[in-house]
């Protein structure tokens, strides 16, 4: 278990490389600074009392994720942001992009059954992703969620493009399956 001191001489020693890899992940200073900070956050608060030797593994796992989340919401972020933008106008500063959309006769209005029937296959196509093999689930949520290509999985993951291809394929082959033995078919 890692003493209070510990904890902190490690958070210390890591602080100024841990920043300046994110920095230079991200190009942004601010949104380096919080990650790094909220990674440092969760490793004091879920595993302050690890070993002083596990830390390191943990942090740099925990600084990853969040820098892979913080992605992930730009992306969902710019999605946003550009599909509202084409609605209106440059010079119009108060337009909703609610109030473009008109409801004919419930079009557009999703159904309770319809949601609640989405909702349950989401939350299958989830738990069958959490059963693939923890190179399988990295490479194919790299892949696929983040959209990176081939190399930058490859180089993110430590091993070779072929590798990276094979952890996909199995990965998609396997969730075919047994989405296919649920009924599921995409």
């Amino acid at each position: 278990m890692a003493s209070d001191k510990e904890l902190a001489d490690f958070l210390a020693g890591v602080e100024r490389r841990a920043f300046k890899q994110t920095v230079y992940t991200v190009r942004d200073d601010d949104a380096a600074l919080d990650i790094v900070q909220d990674a440092m956050i969760k490793l004091a608060e879920k595993y302050g009392d690890r070993p002083p030797s596990e830390l390191p593994l943990l942090f740099q796992r925990i600084l990853q994720n969040a820098t892979h989340d913080y992605f992930r919401r730009q992306k969902v972020r710019n999605t946003w942001v550009t599909l509202f933008s084409s609605f209106g106008s440059a010079d119009d500063d108060e337009f909703d992009p609610l109030e473009t959309f008109e409801a004919e006769d419930g079009a557009g209005i999703e159904s309770s059954e319809n949601k609640l029937e989405r909702e349950q296959v989401l939350n299958l196509i989830d738990a069958e992703i959490q059963k693939l093999p923890a190179r399988q689930r990295e490479a194919f949520l790299m892949r696929y969620w983040e959209d990176m290509d081939v190399a930058e999985t490859a180089a993110a993951m430590g091993c070779s493009e072929g590798s990276v291809k094979t952890h996909c394929s199995r990965a998609t082959h396997t969730l075919a399956q047994a989405l296919k033995a649920k009924g599921i078919t995409l």
